[in-house]
């Protein structure tokens, strides 16, 4: 089930990005700064995780401590998309891991 979300989640961050350059995904697309800054503003939310779709999309949830949440799939160029968002986030620990690789692709 897990995979199958997953899946269903990078589809639909590549439909977004070949979407935005179109007709900018219905105005859900913007510069990541400008995104992340409005989630810190409006909803309180910073960055929990993150993850690799390819070579050129990372996939980001931003979380409140009120438990709004929000998916972006950020681009290499600095382009994020809304994917998703949302209520009653539920904080699970894996033990933490470098962000590495992920980390040098990010345009901060």
């Amino acid at each position: 089930m897990a995979r199958y979300l997953v899946a269903t989640t990078v589809v639909a961050a590549a439909a977004m990005f070949a979407a935005a350059g179109q007709s900018n995904a219905a105005g859900q697309c913007a510069a990541r700064t400008d995104i992340i800054k409005a989630l810190g503003e409006k909803f309180h939310e910073s960055e929990t995780a993150r993850g690799l779709v390819n070579r050129s999309v990372i996939l980001e949830v931003f979380v409140s401590e009120q438990g709004t949440w929000t998916i972006l799939a950020t681009d290499t160029h600095g382009l994020s998309c809304v994917i998703s968002a949302g209520e009653g986030w539920d904080h699970t620990t894996q033990g933490g891991r470098a962000a590495g690789y992920l980390s040098t692709l990010l345009l901060c």
